[in-house]
């Protein structure tokens, strides 16, 4: 295998892992019945960030202290998520999407710049006209309210409709709506702005990347 083919395929494992996590996660939560698989797979992910955070702790022995208590609790709740596994996925979905909006949403505030901008001084060494910064902060704006939407939608389709549509819209449909949004950004922003002050999708990966990978400010 060629060095060259080692991060497309495993961007193709990574879509692929995701893609059967949203239809597992569709079918239990459509089924509407107790189910201790569909329980599992929510709580992957988290567990997964969780033992990722223990492993980190400089005390082993905080961190395996840290790991038996999360085992009890996960043990005493085990009946109550397995009997409400749409729950369990709605909470998860709301949850994120809120998160993403505040991410993106304080930066609005206060006397420093959006998280889009910043985003896009790292792609264009730190130098940004006018038009760049107003057009990035607009951007920001237009994520915040992109997420806030999809906290807002999936509540109402929970509440009020059936859940195999609210699981349709939370568990299938998120990621391309999400797909979307940045393809739509990026024909907008072929529009308004010109050639040399526009970055690639390869730079806001490579940038995003590296904003996480930055501690907040």
């Amino acid at each position: 295998m060629t060095p060259a083919l080692v991060p497309l395929l495993r961007t193709l494992g990574v879509a692929a892992l995701a893609v059967a996590w949203a239809v597992g996660a569709h079918v239990a939560s459509a089924s509407g019945e107790p189910s201790h698989w569909g329980a599992a797979l929510a709580i992957a992910p988290l567990a997964l960030a969780l033992c990722l955070a223990l492993w980190r702790l400089p005390s082993r022995w905080l961190a395996a202290l840290a790991a038996c208590a999360a085992l009890g609790l996960l043990a005493w709740a085990w009946p109550a998520l397995t009997s409400e596994v749409a729950l369990l996925y709605f909470v998860q979905h709301v949850g994120v999407n809120v998160l993403l909006a505040a991410f993106f949403g304080r930066t609005l505030s206060g006397p420093g710049e959006s998280l889009v901008t910043r985003m896009a001084r790292q792609v264009h060494g730190g130098v940004l006209s006018a038009r760049q910064v107003a057009y990035t902060r607009w951007v920001t704006k237009a994520w915040t309210t992109f997420f806030l939407c999809m906290a807002a939608t999936s509540t109402a389709l929970f509440l009020l409709a059936p859940v195999a549509v609210w699981s349709g819209f939370a568990n299938l449909l998120g990621a391309p709506l999400t797909g979307a949004m940045f393809v739509g950004e990026y024909l907008w922003r072929m529009r308004c702005l010109p050639a040399h002050e526009r970055s690639t999708f390869a730079d806001a990966v490579r940038a995003w990347k590296k904003q996480g990978s930055d501690p907040a400010p």
